[in-house]
């Protein structure tokens, strides 16, 4: 099956269960849902080890003071006047934020790179597919040619021979022949 097909499918698919949801969705009787709200957490400059810091998403742990910050939103990765990448932790206690940084951008730029070669790969391929279909139509041409050069010269001996034993046995005129078969008018 090639791409198209196969993406056409899935596609096609994809909007098939969505249809089914909101279908499920419009008939399915209304109940009321009670929600309780999550119990407020502290603040996180009141929290003292880095498992309870760590439990709130918007806190960050820094190992040189062991205190824990609010998550500086502003920025993108916390500055080093906060504390230093390498002893900073966000989301587990074992890992820091420089070593959490460099494994997320090996994955990306793996993911990226492996993205990259298939996509490649695909082009390329097609890229070779047409151009063997190509060639072998260039092959089969000129195969094609050959042989009905070789028939047309068979053809032409044939037709040599033909007359050669006609001319011997008189079955063509010949003004040089001095048999030739008298005719009664």
């Amino acid at each position: 099956m090639d791409e198209s097909r196969l993406f056409a499918s899935m596609l096609g698919f994809l909007l098939l269960c969505v249809a089914i949801s909101v279908s499920e969705a419009k008939t399915s009787p209304k109940t009321t849902i009670t929600t309780t709200l999550p119990p407020l957490h502290k603040q996180c400059n009141t929290m003292t080890s880095c498992e309870t810091c760590l439990a709130n998403v918007s806190c960050l742990w820094c190992q040189t003071n062991s205190s824990c910050t609010d998550y500086p939103v502003s920025y993108v990765l916390p500055p080093a006047s906060l504390c230093k990448l390498s002893q900073a932790r966000w989301g587990v206690c074992w890992v820091n934020f420089e070593a959490l940084i460099i494994a997320m951008a090996v994955v990306c730029g793996t993911l990226l790179l492996a993205v990259c070669v298939c996509c490649c790969c695909c082009c390329c391929c097609k890229r070779r597919r047409s151009s063997s279909f190509d060639r072998d139509d260039e092959q089969f041409a000129r195969r094609r040619e050959e042989i009905r050069q070789r028939a047309d010269e068979r053809r032409a001996e044939r037709t040599v021979k033909n007359d050669e034993i006609r001319k011997k046995y008189g079955l063509i005129p010949d003004s040089d022949h001095p048999y030739s078969k008298f005719e009664n008018e």
